[in-house]
């Protein structure tokens, strides 16, 4: 999607249609009563907020560009008491899963009065016969204390189902919600889901809650897990720090997740101040020549004897094999270990020359993304499937649960996985990163 581009019409969500039932959350519709208010048709949260944007828009005679907020309406779609859900965790772990499957469950059972809900057992495949995979009845009993534990209790799996099997599947168990908890493939997926539902004129609504530990979805400020990422990176950064103090010329290497943005390295570098160099996936650099990486390294140890280095795990994928990569079951990339990669580049440069170093290779990410949700994340997931129920509830269909400007937001699924959210490396993001390192600007 060209960003430059967007108009309001790419953010106009799908409805079911005609809400005529009253919500069973009694709330007001007043302000100054000491009530939360229900949220109106119609309320908005801007894009760009800068006034210098929105006045742009007005002196266009043009209205600016802006998402629709989320949260609890007075008249709701689906009649709570004859409402039948499914939810399903897809692609790789992540903290904070479990977190979100329990705040569905509860708000669906104590806010709604919704009690048949099901878990779809390793992703899309629990909808797949074939499979044989139980589904789970999932109560507020059965999940009250899945919060305290990593992973997810539905399991997931990757890779493409057959779509007329799925809507097979969600038609037989008679569903009238399906919640989607996953990233760009999982909502992808979900999309095409939609497409079918539409084909066979059913009323199901889907609606996603947007899962990447990344934080690479478009149009969301930032994605459950990724603050409980970069946090327990934190940790494991200051050791390698001490690892690289440790010896003469010591260097660490700290692979960090981060396919195609390189957010999580940014901000555990940021939380740290202890990194030297991060490179992560946005960033073109060299490894040779008078401004490349060795070069820039080797005066790093010259001057102080110990080197950082967090690497995003797609950076300097453009050194492998002319760029050209396999790929997995989901249709992503499957990636070289850019790590290993600079540990022997490094090793063997520096051997050639008889330069003195000590180098250690870290990579932490399977430990990361199985994590249970820090507090912050945690509240975050509860946030989240609060307001994915009031939108499923409300006939929203081919929605994401986004989060903009401090405010939940309804997305259209399209709009969401048009484009991965980058770092822009003229951003104040990037700068800050160089500012914390001292890395140069540019290593090519």
């Amino acid at each position: 999607m060209d960003l430059s581009q967007l108009t309001n019409d790419d953010f106009k969500v799908k409805s079911l249609g005609e809400r005529r039932v009253s919500s069973p959350i009694h709330l007001s519709k007043y302000e100054g009563d000491g009530v939360y208010d229900y949220v109106k048709d119609g309320e908005r949260i801007l894009y760009n907020p800068t006034v210098s944007s929105y006045e742009s828009y007005i002196s266009r005679g043009l209205t600016p560009i802006s998402f629709e907020k989320a949260g609890p309406k007075e008249k709701i779609f689906f009649d709570p008491s004859k409402t039948k859900v499914g939810i399903v965790t897809c692609g790789g772990l992540c903290p904070g899963l479990n977190n979100v499957i329990r705040g569905l469950v509860m708000q669906l059972n104590y806010r709604y009065g919704v009690r048949r809900i099901l878990g779809f057992k390793y992703g899309y495949e629990g909808f797949i016969s074939s499979f044989g995979h139980p589904y789970v009845e999932l109560t507020p009993d059965s999940v009250g204390n899945i919060h305290t534990l990593g992973g997810s209790i539905l399991g997931s799996s990757r890779g493409d189902q057959d779509i007329r099997e799925m809507v097979d599947s969600m038609e037989i168990n008679n569903l009238n919600i399906l919640f989607t908890i996953g990233g760009d493939g999982t909502q992808t997926g979900a999309h095409v889901i939609q497409e079918e539902v539409e084909r066979r004129g059913l009323k199901i609504a889907m609606v996603g809650i947007p899962k990447t530990i990344d934080n690479d979805i478009n149009f969301v400020n930032k994605t459950f897990g990724f603050e409980t990422a970069f946090t327990i990176a934190n940790e494991i950064i200051r050791n390698a720090h001490n690892e690289a103090k440790g010896a003469y010329n010591g260097i660490a290497i700290v692979k960090l997740m981060g396919r195609d943005s390189g957010f999580i390295a940014a901000n555990a570098a940021l939380s740290t101040q202890e990194a030297n160099f991060v490179l992560i996936p946005e960033m073109p650099f060299s490894i040779h020549g008078e401004q490349g990486f060795l070069s820039a390294l080797r005066k790093r140890l010259e001057r102080s004897h110990h080197a950082l280095i967090i690497v995003g795990e797609g950076a300097g994928q453009f050194l492998f094999d002319g760029g050209q990569l396999d790929k997995d079951l989901s249709g992503n990339k499957k990636f070289k270990d850019i790590g290993l990669y600079l540990k022997s580049v490094i090793s063997e440069e520096f051997k050639k020359d008889g330069f003195a170093h000590t180098i250690k290779y870290i990579d932490p990410s399977y430990i990361i993304r199985s994590a249970q949700a820090n507090a912050n994340d945690s509240k975050f997931c509860t946030l989240l499937a609060q307001n994915a129920v009031h939108a499923a509830m409300a006939g929203y269909t081919d929605v994401l649960i986004g989060h903009w400007s401090e405010n939940f937001t309804l997305l259209p699924i399209p709009a969401a996985v048009g484009t991965r959210k980058r770092i822009n490396l003229e951003s104040e993001l990037w700068w800050n990163v160089l500012e914390s390192t001292g890395q140069p600007t540019k290593m090519y």
